[in-house]
């Protein structure tokens, strides 16, 4: 048995960019709690994905609860989140308390279905917030979405949490809706161990998020809080390895899209076997090379076959109306999210893997055919 092959684990650097800012922190003694990473990052990630302002956060599921809080949503009110998705998607709803209903995905796109969009919409006229997931790195298809949004006058937030160096129509994801969020999770496609951003182009609602990230302290000599206020500001150490991981994204992207090609190639002829959409519009990050099986090959015996080689695979996410947790919520749509999750394998997709990796992991699963 080889070494470990992660589905996604996290790479620095081979120029060392990010022990640089790292350093600059320590030397200045600016490890915590803000400092010029901090606002470095900030600008720097806002200019990459063409938003105006951005605020750099805990994690992307804290920028989700920022952007909801926001967006004005509270209690009661119905917020539209897709249904296959990480639970982090739909967590922060909760927080809020208000009441999640679920979209089910296309084909097409493996994303929110605008046909399903359409429906709900149709259902719940009073929806405050619809929450859009760029899943595996694949865009949405935005047109439509934005299109359906802007009629019922509700807020777009987009979850690009996978999705970081993926364009739609020469865009990037996350600067379409109203607020987006990035993740910077250690399995993204640049980390900074934990951490995420919210972006908008609305500067005084991510000034707003800040002050709430930073437990709504109010401008006094003495500690005040007028607001329920949340610890949610990212660290000056954690900023300075995102700074640096920034460099590199564009790096990170073609090795993805690499993996992506050579599975495509290697294992797209065998019987049953399909690859995640591609679009014309659509320019992925490949953040998870994903496939689905129809055949008599099932996506348990790749994940046994892999697994007892040492290579690391995952199922698509089960969807959120399957949830224990969520199955009270209304769910609008068909089968496909379903479908997806009974069929889809997620192949490993570490971008420090070798062409020797590969060759080790197709070769396991072309043994089962």
């Amino acid at each position: 048995m080889g070494d470990r092959i992660f589905l996604s684990s996290p790479h620095m650097s081979d120029e060392g960019y990010e022990m640089e800012y790292v350093k600059e922190a320590f030397d200045t003694n600016w490890i915590a709690p803000l400092g010029e990473n901090v606002n470095e990052f900030e600008k720097e990630l806002a200019a990459k994905v063409g938003s105006k302002a951005a605020a750099a956060l805990s994690s992307g599921t804290g920028a989700l609860h920022l952007a909801l809080r926001a967006a004005g949503v509270g209690e009661s009110d119905i917020v539209f989140c897709p249904t296959l998705t990480f639970s982090a998607t739909a967590n922060p709803i909760i927080y809020q308390d208000a009441s999640p209903v679920f979209i089910d995905s296309d084909y097409e796109t493996w994303n929110m279905c605008p046909n399903a969009l359409e429906e709900a919409f149709e259902k719940y006229p009073e929806v405050k917030a619809v929450i859009v997931v760029h899943l595996y790195g694949l865009s949405a298809d935005m047109d439509k979405i934005v299109e359906l949004c802007k009629k019922h006058n509700v807020v777009l937030i987009e979850d690009a949490a996978e999705s970081l160096g993926t364009y739609y129509k020469g865009q990037h994801t996350g600067s379409f809706g109203d607020y987006g969020i990035f993740s910077f999770n250690g399995n993204k496609i640049i980390t900074t161990s934990g951490g995420g951003m919210l972006v908008s182009n609305n500067e005084e609602r991510i000034a707003k998020a800040r002050f709430w990230a930073t437990q709504s302290r109010d401008s006094a000599r003495h500690y005040q809080h007028s607001e329920l206020g949340f610890n949610y500001r990212m660290s000056n150490v954690v900023a300075g390895i995102g700074r640096g991981q920034l460099k590199v994204l564009d790096k990170r992207v073609n090795k993805k899209k690499y993996i992506y090609e050579f599975y495509k190639n290697e294992l797209g002829g065998l019987e049953g076997v399909q690859f995640m959409p591609s679009n014309e519009w659509d320019e992925p990050n490949y953040w998870l090379s994903s496939m689905t099986l129809s055949g008599e090959v099932r996506p348990i015996d790749v994940f046994e076959a892999l697994e007892s080689e040492n290579i690391e695979s995952r199922p698509i996410w089960k969807p959120m109306h399957m949830q224990p947790f969520f199955e009270e919520y209304d769910f609008i749509g068909t089968d496909v999210s379903e479908k997806l999750f009974e069929n889809g394998v997620c192949l490993p997709s570490d971008t420090k893997m070798t062409d020797d990796d590969l060759e080790r992991t197709v070769n396991t699963i072309k043994m089962l055919w």
